[in-house]
């Protein structure tokens, strides 16, 4: 599972598949899958921001429905390939996510809990790890 985002099932009001999306400190945005009454399905995309003083957050919706799905993730892309291609060719988008998986992993050399053996996890293999007795880097490992 990618750490970036947190995949859940939503049993409260009409939502029925939830994806949080954190970018950066201040910003979250969720990708609601709601159903309508009529058992329809459509998507709302929130963006969440933390108010500068720190007292609560500033929301902004928007409603996707199922007939835009494809034009909208089109645009999208289109949009994004522009700004890529055109406006910023020489810039690497791509350090982004080097330093979000440097930032998790990170995290990752922090001792976990491992709820199904009650072990400490640190990155290094242990009898009862998967794979136990292959010779890899500490690095090489990553446990999700």
């Amino acid at each position: 599972m990618n750490k970036d985002r947190n995949y859940h099932q939503r049993s409260n009001d009409d939502s029925v598949f939830s994806v949080r999306l954190k970018a950066g400190k201040r910003r979250t945005y969720f990708f609601d899958v709601k159903s309508s009454r009529s058992n329809d399905y459509y998507i709302t995309i929130t963006e969440s921001k933390k108010k500068p003083d720190g007292d609560g957050y500033e929301k902004h919706k928007l409603h996707l429905y199922k007939e835009d799905f494809n034009r909208f993730i089109e645009a999208m892309q289109e949009a994004v390939n522009h700004v890529k291609n055109e406006l910023m060719p020489d810039y690497d988008f791509d350090e982004f996510d080097r330093n979000r998986e440097q930032y998790y992993n990170e995290q990752d050399e922090k001792p976990l809990t491992d709820n199904s053996s009650k072990k400490i996890l640190t990155g290094k293999k242990t009898e009862d790890a998967p794979n136990a007795g292959n010779e890899e880097k500490e690095d090489d490992l990553k446990w999700e």
